[in-house]
Formats: C-alpha cells, sequence, structure tokens
C-alpha cells in the first residue's frame, strides 16, 4: 500500500464522472441467474446469497463464483452450495437460522480465511477491521430488520449492502458562492484511500448502533468534536446510493470561532476551502469516490448545480439514488 498523497487526473473529471467512478457496477442486461455456472468464470458472474433455501427466502448479497467454490469446501450443516446447473442460489444451512448463529458461522469463516492468507488484499492482516456491520433482510426495510452481522472488511467479498454517515461542515451560507468546507486529508496510515480527501466527518455504522448515535461518535473520533454541539446543529439531509450512504450537514456560522482537530489518527489535517477549491481538487480525483458523490449532493441541494448548467443532471441525480438493481437479485429466488 503505498503512503504517497493520490495524483491529480488529468484532464479534469466531470461530475458525471466522478459518480460513475463511485456508482461503477450493474448486472448484465443478460444475467440470468440459473444459467450462471454454465458461464465462464469472469468478474460479471454472480449468485444471489439469501438466508435459506425456502421460497420466498430474501437475498442480503451476491457472491462471485470463486467465493462459491470455496464455500463448496465448507463442512457439511454450515452452506447450502448449488451444484452446477442444479440451482441458482447460495444460503445458510437450515440448521443455521438465527441471527447468532449466521454471525457465528460467519465471523470463524472469515477469521479463518484472514489467518491462512485467503484474500489478503481484502481481509488480511493489513485490511482486518475488527469492526462489525450489520446485514438486513430487507436494504430499503427499516433498520431493525436485522439478520446478521459480520467483519467490516468482509462485507464486499461477500456482495452485502454497507451503510454510512458523511457530514458536510460548512461556514456560511450554504447556496453562497462564498461558503467554504472543511475538507480533511486522510492519514498517511489509513488502511483504505491512504492521503486522499475526504467528507468533512464520515464513516460506517457499526452493529447495534443508530444511523444519528454513529456521527455523534465519528465527529467525536476524527473531529473532536462535542457530542451537545453535533446533537444541536447536525441536520439529516437524505441519502445517496451506491452502497447506502446517510448524509448530514452542519453549518457554522462565519463569526463562530469552529476548528475540527484530528483524534484517532485517521485524520492527517483539516482545511477550510472555498466552494471553487472544493471543486477544483474534486475534478483532480484527489478525493475518495464516494465522498465526492457526498459533495455533488451537497451541490446540487444548495444550488451550485442546477439543470441548466450541468448537462448531466438527470443522470447524476438518478445515479446517486439507485437500488442496487435489487429486484434482479430476488427474480429467481
Amino acid at each position: 500500500m503505498s503512503n504517497d498523497p493520490p495524483s491529480p487526473v488529468s484532464p479534469p473529471l466531470s461530475y458525471l464522472e466522478l459518480v460513475k467512478i463511485c456508482d461503477n457496477f450493474r448486472l448484465p442486461s443478460d444475467f440470468d441467474f440459473p444459467h450462471v455456472f454454465q458461464k465462464p468464470l469472469d468478474r460479471d458472474s454472480f449468485v444471489p446469497w439469501t438466508l435459506s433455501q425456502s421460497p420466498g427466502s430474501p437475498a442480503v448479497g451476491l457472491l462471485r463464483l470463486d467465493i462459491v467454490d470455496l464455500l463448496r469446501k465448507e463442512k457439511p450443516g454450515t452452506w447450502v452450495i448449488p451444484e452446477p446447473q442444479a440451482g441458482c442460489r447460495v444460503s445458510f444451512d437450515a440448521s443455521v437460522n438465527t441471527p447468532r448463529k449466521r454471525s457465528a458461522v460467519l465471523k470463524e469463516l472469515c477469521e479463518r480465511w484472514r489467518d491462512t492468507g485467503v484474500f489478503p488484499a481484502s481481509i488480511g492482516p493489513r485490511k482486518w477491521r475488527n469492526e462489525m456491520y450489520p446485514v438486513y433482510r430487507n436494504p430499503f426495510g427499516e433498520l431493525g430488520n436485522y439478520a446478521f452481522e459480520m467483519e467490516r472488511a468482509a462485507c464486499p467479498l461477500f456482495g452485502v449492502i454497507t451503510y454510512g454517515i458523511h457530514m458536510t461542515i460548512y461556514q456560511g451560507i450554504a447556496s453562497s458562492p462564498e461558503v467554504k468546507i472543511w475538507v480533511p486529508t486522510r492519514a498517511k496510515t489509513k488502511q483504505t484511500w491512504p492521503s486522499w480527501l475526504d467528507n468533512s466527518v464520515a464513516g460506517g455504522i457499526p452493529s447495534g448502533m443508530s444511523v444519528f448515535e454513529s456521527l455523534v461518535k465519528e465527529c467525536e473520533e476524527e473531529a473532536s468534536i462535542e457530542a451537545d454541539i453535533v446533537r444541536n446543529h447536525a441536520k439529516p439531509v437524505g441519502a445517496i446510493s451506491y452502497f447506502f450512504r446517510y448524509v448530514y450537514d452542519l453549518e457554522v456560522p462565519n463569526d463562530t470561532p469552529f476548528q475540527p482537530r484530528p483524534l484517532d489518527g485517521e485524520v492527517e489535517s483539516f482545511d477550510l476551502l472555498s466552494l471553487d477549491e472544493v471543486k477544483a481538487k474534486m475534478r483532480q480525483g484527489i478525493f475518495k469516490p464516494n465522498c465526492a458523490a457526498v459533495l455533488i449532493d451537497f451541490f446540487v441541494r444548495h444550488g451550485h448545480l442546477t439543470p441548466d448548467d450541468e448537462p448531466d443532471y438527470m443522470e447524476i441525480i438518478t445515479r446517486l439514488h439507485g437500488r442496487f438493481e435489487y429486484e434482479r437479485w430476488c427474480q429467481q429466488v
């Protein structure tokens, strides 16, 4: 993992290109789950992962075929794996039928894969987060429809939808071209995206914690912002989705002394940048991709990106609020 700062991209990226970098996958239009095992192994071959083999059991993820092959080697009684041409979904065994049992199976599996060097770029010791993420029966339902939890670093391997909070801290009037935004530089030692620019405060929502309390925690840990300030001034302003992120704004009046400070080692520094400076750095490609998407959402909400000055406005709006083609995950289940 390089600790060098990210290199600017030339020519400057458009807003739509920035969104596409983040929202960068679609299932092929001719994708046919029942016949997936008849296809060559490639990056676009996926199998639905359901809680059980019962009709109507919810799909909680999409598994690559190399993951399926590894699960096929696991001990009997934990997984149901379709044989070639004999099924179209992977599930837990019928005996693994509670959140606690599912979480225990995944904990043992992921820790064993970590310790034996399976997928070191994803779940190796340097990438392991030791943080549990919740997985839900319905990713668009209430956050109470909990199915199990699993190690954060392993979530991408299993194709599950994860959740996080992102907050933009700005000074001045949000709709004014004079508005300024607090932008952190990620620490050189970060496990992911070291030295890239980030949203003012951002982080995943760990298992067992509410959305807003996750924001309060991240503000304290990353930026030394007291909980009372967050509770009194942070405002929920919507959500974007590529892998479902919650978005907050926090306005700091120009006459109010305010300085976020790194605390937990995840942030190198904070800079108060003008709107033009933020836009320029985004188009250089030095913002973490999902953070650029959150800022584009901020520009839209506050009138800095409009259909009159952005030819790709409608596609940008649509791409920021997608559903991951979730209905197709379930169509053969």
